[in-house]
């Protein structure tokens, strides 16, 4: 079957997407709806697919880019390449799925040095035909050349600086001739070769250009970041020009339909008059609000306002329409589903709901669950904000602080080092997005609403401020000026994306609300889902947040996290250090308590709703001092006592003076002496009166460490093997979860204990277990054991477990899958080692289509969760299953585990609203897969 090479617009239609791009099949659209868009074609995604397959342009494509250039040319009544009536036109990059900014445009294409006078001619305007000349000779350089932009712009500015303009529209015909020879030469120095004069030439090296750009580095990780295939390739669409930079009467802009910020629904959007849309969205010239031009040109603006109402109500969402004005003559350029900001996102969608434009299940569908995270993010504490400096435009919401950086990829590896920053440009390009990723905010002293920073920033979440022209800044000596104070890079600087502030320092942080529109559509992802979501929390403040958020319970309740805190550590190292069992009951007596009132508040919390608390999980040597820290302390201490030892010789043995003892205690001895007591040895005296006693307790305790040192700890001694080796450990914090049940039962609180077994890899391991939580809760409880409903399972962590599910679901009540674990040893990745060293090339070399420990693997980890719930519940079908590793705040992951019938998936608090719709979103793509299948079989009865 023959490929399809190109298209012209009014041959296609919307449901092309995935042949004529997104921006085709919109052109292609509104062409057919009778809007006013220049004439055109697009050269399809299958062509670009060829490209990459071939290493050059198809065979016969070129032949049909003539052809259709020809009905253009009669369209058009110009001819390409005609020096008395040229044609001209925009060769632009058209994704399957939107991409704004990422790939590459040339406008004005078909100028050269005849054509350019023709140009001039037709039009009277010589100034504006060479300012279309010099844009092509620019655009065509860092495009089809690669070379780098700032080249162009140093020669634009020395041209300016010479002639005494400031801006664009000042230069003269003659100085833009000047400057045309000067980007020439430019581009025959840098690239080697001469720009072309053959239009054919021009249009050939274009198409491969936009091709290529398919590839570029922004590109490549935008699509990571966004989750877009590789293999969708990326249309061309090759469109006669108009020109917004003509005179006066003319101008280009972008709108949007609604408020991209908030969703109000109001023209929201930029213009430029006498400019190319280019100088719109590279923030080239900062532009004026899109109400202004209802003053300078209100024809056009009561067109706009028609087309922008017709579009919205054709593509039932929010759109974002590139315009141009010719002569007050107005052209659609390109229309598209709006970016927008996940507060905007809810209002929308639930405005359309109410309108009846959507369905609930389809303004769910159209949510992005990670986007939710925009609306958990801070803003300013008010009351600690310190006057601004200066404003620009609030292109992103949200607050945040960070150290300045000017360059992208300063902020990379900043970010990389643990730092927080804002990156600082005059404004961003494609090709930055790499420092827009890393960064906490984005802030530009040039752009506007509709510019290349704002849009990504927005995609993305970060908070952005746009076009602060208050603020200077000297790039190549990494600082700027605002205000009248100086900001150097490493600088503090806070922004506040919701208002344009910009404020110098650390400015304190309030955590977001939630919104009306998201709570409203939470509550229609509850009507639909049927998977429950619960948290991960282990404290009671966590729970209370989850609770806020819609968690339905307590999934994943970590009780090592509650022995961590400066005064109950040295508890836990005693008992970990006893050399007798009633030194360490002694210790558990003293835990006991402490988890009680752990457990009963995390109880009262969730206030009925179930509670998971995983008892005792990684290995004791994690509770203790660091060997090497050892080491040198008792090398400092040694050298102290010999110290001191030598001084007593000299002075013949005699008691050390109160000026000498002074300083004796001023040496690192006695910092270490006091230290290891207090930290490292907690059952040590500290007797001056018995030197050794101290290094003899230090001693021990590296004795204790070294004997505690495993190769592998992580599949060493820990989780349930510790609980068998050391019932007395695992019966402490039973005791405690059924006395905190106790106390609540007694307040009026209702309770759901589940009490999880960790690291299970035999069912003899829970079965032991299980005997002993049985055993704990009958002598806590007594008679009223049978009235308080608690649950035994496990986690499943280990494979042999998920292959052994029934062994293992005999003993179980509940199966937790603990998929960061199951991970690891079911690829045989360290997580911390592969992150760090192979992981991030593996996936960007398709050798895994994500990284595991974010997206559950399907074929390997995926089928071992199937396989043992599967099983397990042919034995025990009520058996109750779910996910609580990172994977439960996963959209993909959640997918996979509606799919595989879990019951519930277990997230961090702050993801629990994103998990709720995800998990409302596999239940609507479930129901729609299974209508499809009926429908076909329906039809193969038929």
């Amino acid at each position: 079957m023959s490929k399809q090479w190109l298209m012209h617009f009014e041959e296609g239609n919307q449901s092309l997407a995935g042949l004529l791009g997104g921006k085709g099949a919109n052109l292609a659209e509104m062409t057919r709806a009778g809007l006013a868009v220049p004439p055109g074609f697009t050269i399809t995604t299958e062509a670009c697919r060829a490209y990459y397959s071939e290493s050059r342009l198809p065979e016969g494509l070129f032949r049909e880019v003539r052809e259709a250039m020809t009905v253009l040319e009669v369209r058009k009544g110009q001819r390409f390449g005609d020096a008395a009536a040229p044609l001209l036109v925009s060769v632009r990059s058209g994704s399957v799925t939107s991409m704004p900014g990422m790939m590459d445009t040339i406008l004005n294409l078909g100028l050269n040095d005849e054509t350019v006078q023709g140009l001039a001619a037709a039009t009277n305007n010589p100034r504006f035909a060479y300012d279309c000349y010099r844009r092509l000779i620019q655009m065509f350089g860092t495009v089809v050349f690669g070379i780098e932009g700032a080249w162009f712009e140093k020669k634009l500015h020395a041209l300016k600086e010479a002639y005494a303009v400031q801006s664009d529209q000042s230069v003269t015909a003659e100085a833009w001739q000047e400057l045309i020879g000067t980007y020439k030469s430019l581009i025959l120095k840098r690239a080697g070769t001469a720009f072309p004069q053959d239009v054919y030439e021009q249009l050939h090296m274009a198409v491969e250009a936009v091709f290529r750009s398919w590839n570029n580095s922004r590109a490549q990780i935008y699509r990571r970041l966004n989750g877009i295939p590789d293999e969708q390739g990326t249309a061309v669409n090759i469109q006669a020009m108009v020109f917004g930079n003509m005179n006066e009467a003319s101008g280009t802009g972008v709108v949007f339909t609604r408020n991209p910020s908030t969703g109000e629904r109001v023209l929201f959007g930029e213009y430029l008059t006498n400019a190319q849309g280019e100088d719109v969205v590279a923030g080239v010239r900062t532009p004026q609000p899109i109400a202004g031009l209802q003053q300078d040109m209100p024809a056009v603006y009561e067109q706009l306002v028609a087309m922008a109402g017709l579009l919205e109500k054709h593509y039932r969402d929010m759109q974002d329409i590139e315009f141009t004005v010719e002569n007050s003559t107005l052209y659609m350029l390109q229309t598209r589903s709006g970016k927008r900001t996940a507060q905007a996102a809810m209002r929308i969608a639930v405005e359309l709901v109410r309108a009846g434009i959507l369905t609930r299940e389809e303004a769910l569908m159209r949510v992005e669950p990670s986007h939710l995270d925009q609306l958990l993010h801070p803003s300013l504490d008010e009351s600690a904000a310190p006057a601004a400096l200066g404003a620009g435009l609030p292109a992103s919401p949200g607050a945040a602080c960070g150290q300045a950086v000017f360059t992208a990829d300063e902020a990379q590896a900043q970010a990389r080092s643990g730092k927080a920053v804002i990156l600082v440009r005059t404004e961003t390009t494609p090709e930055d997005i790499h420092g827009v990723l890393a960064a906490r905010g984005v802030l530009t002293s040039r752009g506007g609403m509709t510019s290349h920073a704002a849009v990504v920033a927005r995609g993305m979440g970060k908070p952005c401020v746009c076009g602060c022209e208050a603020l200077v800044i000297h790039a190549k000596q990494r600082r700027a000026v605002i205000g009248g104070q100086t900001i150097a890079e490493g600088d503090w600087l806070t922004i506040d994306g919701a208002t344009g502030r910009v404020m110098i320092g650390e400015v304190p942080l309030k955590e977001a609300d939630m919104s009306a529109e998201l709570l409203e559509m939470l509550q229609w992802a509850d009507d639909v889902r049927g998977m429950k979501v619960y948290a991960n929390a282990d404290n009671p403040e966590d729970a209370a947040k989850a609770r806020s958020f819609g968690a339905e319970g307590v999934g994943l309740c970590r009780t090592e996290h509650m022995f961590l805190s400066p005064q109950r550590l040295p508890i836990v190292q005693k008992m970990i250090l006893a050399d007798t069992e009633a030194v360490r009951a002694e210790a558990l007596e003293e835990l006991l308590p402490m988890q009680r009132g752990d457990f009963a508040a995390i109880f009262r919390a969730m206030a009925g709703l179930p509670v998971t608390i995983r008892l005792l999980d990684p290995p004791l040597h994690e509770f203790l001092p660091n060997l090497e820290d050892l080491l040198m302390r008792h090398a400092h201490l040694s050298a102290a006592r010999k110290e001191q030892a030598g001084y007593e010789l000299e002075t013949d043995g005699s008691p050390e003076t109160p000026a000498a003892a002074s300083s004796n205690e001023r040496s690192s001895g006695q910092v270490v002496r006091s230290e290891v007591s207090r930290e490292l040895a907690p059952n040590a005296g500290c007797n001056s009166s018995e030197p050794d006693l101290e290094l003899q307790q230090l001693e021990a305790l590296i004795r204790k460490v070294r004997g505690l040192h495993e190769v592998n700890p992580m599949l060493g001694q820990r989780g349930c093997r510790l609980g068998i080796l050391f019932p007395e450990i695992y019966g402490m914090q039973i005791e405690a979860i059924f006395a905190a049940v106790q106390d609540c039962i007694r307040d009026g609180i209702e309770v759901s204990p589940e009490i999880m077994i960790p690291l299970v890899g035999h069912a003899n391991e829970l079965r032991i277990m299980r005997e002993l939580v049985d055993q704990v809760a009958q002598k806590m409880l007594g008679d009223n054991r049978n009235a308080v409903p608690y649950r035994v399972g496990t986690m499943i962590e280990v494979p042999r477990a998920a292959l052994t599910a029934p062994q293992i679901g005999a003993h179980a009540d509940f199966f937790s899958f603990g998929t960061n674990d199951l991970t690891q040893m079911t690829f045989g990745y360290s997580r911390d080692d592969a992150e760090g060293k192979f992981l991030t090339h593996y996936v960007e070399n398709k050798l895994l289509p994500d990284n595991p420990f974010q997206v559950l693997d399907r074929d390997g980890v995926g089928q071992l969760i199937d396989l043992a719930v599967t099983r397990a519940r042919a034995l025990k079908p009520k058996l109750k299953t779910g996910v609580c590793g990172e994977h439960g705040g996963d959209p993909k992951s959640i997918r996979l585990c509606r799919e595989m019938g879990l019951d519930y998936v277990s997230c961090s608090p702050y993801r629990v609203p994103i998990a709720r719709i995800a998990a409302a979103q596999a239940e609507i793509e479930a129901a729609e897969a299974e209508k499809n299948s009926s429908a076909e079989q329906q039809k193969i009865v038929s």
